[in-house]
């Protein structure tokens, strides 16, 4: 162990730890859960402090070989990440507004950057690494360039997910099926035009998303505590974001508003909520496929999903749905943590909103899971589905909802009459109107057809 010293006394640190006091503080007061933050909020923490460094080195407010010694233990860590990754140990649930882990990476960039760790000579993390900054501007930005960041990793993985639907949706277009509206029979469709209605809603659920992401480009950097700016030089403020730019590709621009920056974090809000109605939208798709895949004998059972496990430790030979089961998990937990950073983006007071630490890990979390899950959802359970067209056709020809298409040709009341004695005799409709001589077989060949019934023809 070593000695350090911050402004509340001497504090033990590990000899071998690139942090100093404050961290061992906040490691020691709030050993909640053992989670860490995201590796890309860790690395936009850094981005950040290399951008601050620029800007002061280029307004002339820090000599000029300090900043230097700051971006260069910047790039160190940005270049090897891995073997740094353990330096960063405040907990997840820590001290309102991120403080202990601002100080965190603060510290570890000092030590860094010094000759001897502990020193803090001549590169201090405060009056250095931290010059023209608070936790209160720079952890907003940072959950914002962390986010956007793993979006762009997320969308890629959402576009997929579309064009399996749409493949699928192409394979089954001639598949006709019975529709169910309340979970009773009604009037045909084509397995294709549900697989293809999956994909339209999967893309605008993605594209409400890129929607809600554009709000996060908007940073608060360089108000400081409380969006004045205080202790942050002239024109500091669009250094950084140009040259987090430079660094991120990401289209950053600089609020009109610092106080409104710091108060409010209402877009994490609205990245949550989008993250939340795509999630809704994917458990309404997944449990459809459940549903559709239901049997083999006592379901459903109109689409087969791949095998990917044994389904029971004491059934033989059952098959589960076992990757939709995963996704509803994965999305079940996105709608839990839009439900978490909702209160805490309410909880903001006054200035400053306190919870920022926790709304970091959460949305990052939701991203991260959902993108690490999607290709193997899309490659080991979409991309594998297959019809049974057998059984669709079944379904589809014994529905007493085939009467719809007579409305206009022997009126509503009629019809009912037609499909009630369906239901309760089993005999399907073209059958009955055979027996009962209402059309002739040219009427009913033309009327029904699976082309004309799913609204392919005229």
């Amino acid at each position: 162990m070593r000695t350090e010293r911050d402004t509340l006394g001497e504090v033990n640190v590990p000899d071998d730890a690139l942090y100093g006091a404050q961290t061992q503080r906040a490691v020691e007061n709030y050993p909640v859960s053992g989670l860490r933050e995201h590796p890309l909020f860790v690395h936009a923490f850094i981005v950040l402090k290399k951008a601050a460094a620029q800007a002061n080195k280029e307004l002339g407010a820090i000599d000029a070989h300090l900043a230097d010694s700051i971006i260069a233990a910047c790039d160190d860590l940005l270049n090897n990440a891995e073997t740094y990754r353990g330096q960063f140990v405040v907990d997840v649930f820590q001290a309102g507004a991120g403080t202990s882990f601002n100080m965190n990476v603060n510290e570890v960039i000092a030590n860094l950057a010094n000759p001897r760790r502990g020193t803090y000579t001549p590169v201090h993390p405060n009056d250095h690494v931290n010059m023209a900054q608070s936790t209160n501007d720079v952890f907003p930005t940072a959950i914002r360039v962390a986010t956007l960041l793993l979006l762009n990793e997320l969308f890629p993985q959402l576009d997929a997910l579309a064009g399996a639907f749409d493949e699928r949706g192409g394979a089954f277009k001639d598949v006709i099926k019975s529709g169910r509206t309340h979970l009773q029979d009604a009037v045909p469709l084509t397995l294709g035009q549900e697989f293809r209605a999956y994909g339209s809603a999967t893309r605008r659920a993605a594209r409400l998303l890129r929607d809600a992401a554009n709000e996060l480009r908007i940073l608060g950097i360089g108000g400081t505590a409380v969006g004045t700016g205080m202790n942050a030089p002239r024109g500091y403020r669009q250094i950084v974001v140009r040259r987090l730019n430079e660094m991120t590709d990401l289209d950053l621009i600089a609020t009109d508003d610092l106080r409104e920056a710091m108060q409010s974090q209402l877009p994490v809000a609205a990245v949550s909520g989008a993250l939340r109605n795509l999630a809704l939208e994917l458990t309404r798709i997944t449990n459809d496929l459940r549903l559709l895949a239901s049997g083999p004998q006592t379901g459903l059972a109109e689409i087969t999903l791949p095998a990917v496990q044994p389904g029971s430790s004491i059934m033989p030979g059952k098959v589960n749905p076992s990757m939709l089961e995963c996704m509803n998990q994965v999305l079940f937990h996105i709608i839990g943590s839009a439900t978490t950073i909702d209160y805490a983006v309410q909880a903001g007071q006054l200035e400053l909103n306190v919870m920022m630490p926790l709304m970091a890990f959460e949305i990052l979390f939701s991203i991260e899971i959902l993108k690490n899950y999607l290709p193997l959802f899309i490659a080991r359970c979409i991309a594998g589905i297959e019809a049974d067209r057998e059984q669709c056709e079944t379904y589809y020809i014994s529905s007493p909802s085939l009467a719809t298409a007579l409305n206009p040709i022997i009126g509503y009341a009629r019809a009912a009459e037609i499909a009630k004695e369906s239901a309760k005799s089993g005999t399907p409709i073209p059958q009955l109107l055979r027996e009962k001589k209402l059309l002739s077989d040219d009427e009913i060949a033309r009327i029904f057809t699976p082309e004309f019934l799913a609204g392919q023809a005229d």
